[in-house]
């Protein structure tokens, strides 16, 4: 324990607490978010990608 958290009383501890924890929920939806983006964008760009071959394929007949 650092001599910060010692000697702080319990009521600035639990906000600090709260704090923190506010702060991880946000990074976890960010990245989830990102995650989501990502996903989505890679199954866009091989649709995309295989139109392209599905047109190729049949545009000569």
């Amino acid at each position: 324990m650092t001599d910060r958290t010692a000697n702080e009383p319990a009521g600035e501890r639990r906000e600090r607490k709260a704090k923190d924890r506010d702060r991880e929920s946000w990074i976890e939806r960010g990245v989830a978010i990102r995650a989501g983006f990502y996903i989505f964008g890679t199954h866009l760009f091989a649709g995309f990608v295989w139109l392209l071959f599905y047109l190729g394929e049949h545009a000569n007949k």
